[in-house]
């Protein structure tokens, strides 16, 4: 192993290590051969809830894939409102969505966006859509 001087004026370096705890609880640093534990996301992605409503009614049952980001994508001519719930009881009750206490996830016009994150296995996503009139395409999906 070949060594860097050190440059003038401080005539030191502080090391530093990555390191991340082993099944007993010590050290395990970070090398070639002990590289960062990571886990992969994306790999494995559910097929998305797509379709066409033209009625009032609740949609869904998506069983998003943990720690991936929800996107859900409305189109056509319609009017009325498109909110996404969560439910964590196979779809028997329902919860809105919030972020700090705010409704999020409602919608009432054309949107591609990013709506959720989750992290629970035990949880569904659906789509409450109340319609006033015409039919709203959907895709909520990786």
């Amino acid at each position: 192993m070949s060594s860097t001087p050190i440059v003038t004026p401080a005539k030191f370096a502080a090391a530093s290590a990555m390191g991340y705890s082993d099944p007993t609880g010590g050290l395990n640093l970070v090398s070639a051969s002990s590289p960062l534990p990571v886990s992969m996301t994306g790999a494995a992605t559910p097929a998305p809830l797509t379709g066409t409503a033209s009625a009032s009614g609740t949609y869904g049952g998506f069983v998003p894939a943990r720690g991936v980001a929800v996107v859900l994508v409305l189109s056509g001519t319609w009017q009325g409102s498109v909110n996404v719930v969560r439910s964590t009881d196979g779809g028997i009750t329902f919860s809105p969505l919030t972020v700090a206490g705010k409704a999020w996830a409602q919608f009432t016009g054309n949107a591609c966006e990013a709506v959720w994150e989750e992290n629970d296995p035990a949880a569904t996503l659906s789509l409450v859509v109340s319609l006033a009139s015409g039919s709203v395409t959907y895709r909520l999906g990786h």
